[in-house]
C-alpha cells in the first residue's frame, strides 16, 4: 500500500485524480457487491451513494493534495454506506442515513463558507503581512480615518434608500400595470434591466451621467437636456454628495423589475372575497389597498426588502465601475478589495467583518419572519 501511495504520489496530478479514481471504482464495485448481497429495503440511493464515493475523495485531493487523506475519507464513506445499508432493513437506521447523505452538504458547507469567515474574522485582528495580533487596530483605523467614516456611512445610505425606492416603485408599478392593456408588454420592459449585468448597468448610466464642457456637444442624456432647456452641463459624478444618490439610482433602475415581479405575483393571490368585501363595507381604492392589499402581501413585501437590502450592502460592481470609489463614492465592497490591492489584507478583513456585522441583523429578521410564517401555517 505504501509502495502504491508513493508512485502516485510521484504523478502529475491529472494522472493522480485519473489513478484514484480508477481505485475509488474498484472499492466501490466491492462494496456495491456486499450491499447487494446484504437484505436492505430499496436501491434508489445506489447512484447517489456512487458519487458521494467518488467525487468526495476527489475533491479531498484537489484540496489537500494528499492521497492519504483521500484513501481515508473514501475509507469513512464506504464503510459508512455499508453500515447504513445494512442498519436500513426492516426500517433501521434512517438517522445515519440522514447524517449521511448531509455529509457532503456540510462539507461543502464547512470549506467554502465557515473556514473563510474564520480566516477572514481572524485577519481582521492582523497586520498588513498577517504574521502579528495588533487587536483592534484595523477598526480603529478605519473609524478615525475621514474615508473609512465615510465608506461606512455611504453603505448605510445605500442600504437605506435603494431598498425602500426599489420597492415602493415595484409595487406601484404592481398595482397600476395589473390587469391592464399591455400588461406582459409593460412588465418585460420594467423587468428587463434585471438581464442586464451591474457593470452592464454601469456603463449604460456613464454615458446618462456622461460630461463634456460647454463648448462641446454633449453625449450624456441628463447634460444634453440640461442644454435644451438653456442650464449648464453638470459633472454628475465629481459633485459630493449627490454623486452616491446618482450611483443609487443605477441599482433602483436593476432592483425594481425584480421588487415588481415579486410583488405582483402577490398581488395576484390576495383573495377576491376580502376586496369585494371592503367594497361593499364602504372604503375607496385607496383604503382598500392600505388595510387589505399590503397586510396581505406584507411576507412578499418583507423578502424583497431584505433581498435588496442585502444587495445595497455587498454593491461593488456599480461603484467600481463608475467611479472607481473615488470622490467619496466608495462603499464596504469596494473599500475592501482596495485595501487587499495595496496588500493590507487586515484592513480588507476588517471592512468585510463591519460588512458581515451589517448584513447579520437583516438576515436574522428574515429569518424570523419565515418561522412565524411557518407557525401560522
Amino acid at each position: 500500500m505504501t509502495v502504491f501511495l508513493t508512485w502516485v504520489g510521484t504523478l502529475h496530478p491529472i494522472l493522480q485524480a485519473i489513478v484514484v479514481v480508477a481505485a475509488f471504482l474498484a472499492v466501490i464495485g466491492l462494496i456495491l457487491f456486499l450491499i447487494d448481497i446484504a437484505p436492505r429495503s430499496g436501491r434508489m440511493y445506489t447512484w447517489i451513494r456512487l458519487a458521494m464515493c467518488v467525487l468526495v475523495p476527489v475533491v479531498t485531493v484537489v484540496l489537500f493534495n494528499s492521497v492519504w487523506w483521500a484513501v481515508v475519507v473514501a475509507a469513512v464513506i464506504g464503510g459508512g454506506m455499508f453500515l447504513l445499508d445494512y442498519r436500513s432493513r426492516n426500517g433501521k437506521g434512517y438517522f445515519i442515513q440522514l447524517v449521511a447523505f448531509m455529509t457532503p452538504a456540510a462539507l461543502l458547507l464547512l470549506i467554502g463558507l465557515i473556514l473563510p469567515s474564520i480566516q477572514t474574522f481572524v485577519a481582521s485582528f492582523m497586520n498588513a503581512a498577517g504574521n502579528e495580533f495588533v487587536g483592534v487596530d484595523n477598526f480603529v483605523w478605519i473609524f478615525t480615518q475621514p474615508d473609512g467614516v465615510r465608506t461606512v456611512a455611504n453603505t448605510i445610505v445605500w442600504v437605506l434608500i435603494a431598498p425602500t425606492v426599489s420597492t415602493a416603485i415595484g409595487l406601484a408599478y404592481a398595482v397600476f400595470i395589473d390587469k391592464t392593456r399591455g400588461e406582459k408588454v409593460y412588465k418585460v420592459l420594467v423587468f428587463m434591466p434585471m438581464a442586464i449585468s451591474f457593470v452592464g448597468a454601469s456603463i449604460i448610466w456613464n454615458f446618462v451621467y456622461a460630461y463634456r464642457g460647454p463648448e462641446f456637444q454633449q453625449i450624456g442624456l441628463l447634460n444634453q437636456i440640461l442644454v435644451w432647456f438653456g442650464g449648464e452641463p453638470q459633472q454628475w459624478l465629481l459633485t459630493e454628495p449627490w454623486n452616491t444618490f446618482f450611483l443609487i439610482v443605477v441599482l433602483i433602475w436593476v432592483q425594481t423589475g425584480f421588487a415588481m415581479v415579486i410583488l405582483s405575483a402577490a398581488i395576484k393571490g390576495v383573495p377576491m372575497e376580502q376586496l369585494e368585501a371592503a367594497e361593499l363595507d364602504g372604503t375607496n381604492a385607496w383604503q382598500r389597498f392600505w388595510n387589505v392589499t399590503v397586510p396581505a402581501i406584507r411576507p412578499a413585501i418583507i423578502v424583497v426588502l431584505t433581498t435588496i437590502s442585502i444587495a445595497s450592502l455587498k454593491v461593488f460592481d456599480i461603484v467600481r465601475t463608475m467611479t472607481g470609489g473615488n470622490f467619496g463614492t466608495s462603499v464596504i465592497a469596494n473599500e475592501m478589495y482596495t485595501q487587499f490591492t495595496k496588500f493590507e489584507a487586515g484592513r480588507s478583513a476588517a471592512f468585510a467583518v463591519i460588512l458581515f456585522l451589517l448584513v447579520l441583523p437583516i438576515v436574522i429578521y428574515n429569518a424570523r419572519q419565515i418561522r412565524k410564517q411557518k407557525e401560522i401555517r
